[in-house]
């Protein structure tokens, strides 16, 4: 006897109910009929900030897609599979049949009670950035190579979100904006721990003129650099660690003399990964947190937006070796005199833009740091 065909319908309890979320996984704005599945709810997963349909009193409430076709169906699936949920057939509270997408290996327990309105405001802006990353590479790469990606793919939708939330200012420049250029063709050539997109655009000139130009782009996460400092005995802790990038210069000495650094992680504010960081590669508890800039580096190729930090701490004799073994770090860190790191810039053996940007707002803002740190 043969087997019943699976339902075209799929009901959403979770994330998918948003709808500009829905329509970017589809490829399609979707209208969602109401639909309850009984002796269930819907909750958040423990530690984690995505939702998870349990077994629960009363019915949960969710959101009915019909008649799908295949390729709207494997969309769906390509979203799903790196969270590791999957469909699974089930009977809604009015008896109609439908999928439903659950985790497969059973890892994740329900915690609260899970909100999709607190989720739109809280997640929903990464999430819709992550998302038009993931479609975009949906039939180009195994569903294992998006896997061991989604954790760049988050870092990097959350730079955007961080970009979309500045408010830019305009003293200095004319005034053009982001409406003042148009995206003409738009291609990902590269995607891995950083991607590399080709864009031909065009955009407005300073003389009220139009050009058009072809521009190739390492899209890249921000990052935090932060400088600890200690201002009672004005020491500073700077590491060292082999760059890959002088290496393929030809830098004779490839080890780089820098500051505590890091990509800030999808989800993750730059003062997080400043505290996070300062941990992992040198142990160091951070006091106080003070922001010196926020910078592009080299904003013709690169979209990566450093947050710049001076970080207070006691140090002592701070220092040793660190980093984690899960990303390959090894990573020595040093506690030395300020005076030491100002010799070692005008010496040249300090070559790290970062550090030297801090090295020298510090040493203008010394003497006041000195001083608060100080006075009884």
């Amino acid at each position: 006897m043969s087997r019943a065909p699976a339902p075209r319908d799929i009901v959403l309890f979770g994330t998918l109910r948003d709808p500009e979320l829905l329509e970017i996984v589809l490829g399609r704005v979707a209208h969602l009929q109401p639909a309850y599945l009984s002796g269930h709810g819907v909750f958040v997963a423990e530690g984690q900030s995505f939702p998870l349909l349990a077994i629960a009193d009363g019915a949960a409430e969710g959101g009915l897609l019909e008649g799908l076709t295949d390729e709207e169906i494997a969309r769906l699936d390509w979203y799903e599979a790196p969270y590791g949920y999957a469909l699974e057939p089930v009977t809604l509270t009015d008896g109609r049949t439908a999928q439903v997408y659950r985790p497969t290996d059973g890892q994740w327990q329900p915690g609260g009670a899970w909100s999709l309105s607190r989720w739109q405001a809280e997640q929903g802006p990464l999430a819709r950035e992550a998302a038009r990353e993931i479609m975009d590479l949906f039939g180009t790469v195994p569903l294992d190579t998006l896997q061991q990606r989604m954790s760049q793919i988050r870092s990097r939708a959350q730079a955007r979100v961080n970009a979309s939330r500045e408010a830019p200012t305009a003293q200095l420049r004319r005034g053009l904006t982001r409406s003042d250029v148009d995206v003409l063709t738009h291609r990902q050539a590269y995607s891995n721990f950083f991607a590399v997109d080709e864009l031909d655009i065009r955009h407005r000139r300073f003389d009220g003129g139009t050009q058009e130009v072809n521009r190739a782009v390492f899209v890249m996460a921000d990052a935090v650099v932060v400088l600890p400092y200690d201002p009672v005995r004005d020491r500073v802790l700077v590491i060292e660690q082999m760059r890959v990038a002088p290496f393929v210069r030809g830098d004779k000495m490839p080890w780089v003399v820098e500051t505590v650094a890091g990509r800030v992680d999808g989800g993750e504010s730059p003062e997080d990964c400043a505290h996070r960081e300062a941990q992992e590669e040198a142990g160091v508890s951070l006091s106080r947190l003070i922001k010196v800039s926020g910078n592009y580096p080299s904003p013709g190729a690169v979209t990566e937006f450093l947050h710049c930090y001076v970080g207070l701490a006691e140090l002592g004799d701070a220092g040793g070796i660190g980093g984690l073994d899960s990303e390959s770090e090894d990573i020595r860190s040093i506690t030395v005199p300020f005076e030491d790191l100002m010799a070692g810039i005008a010496q040249g053996e300090v070559q790290s833009g970062p550090l030297i940007l801090l090295a020298l707002w510090l040493e203008r803002e010394r003497p006041r740091l000195r001083h608060d740190a100080t006075s009884p």
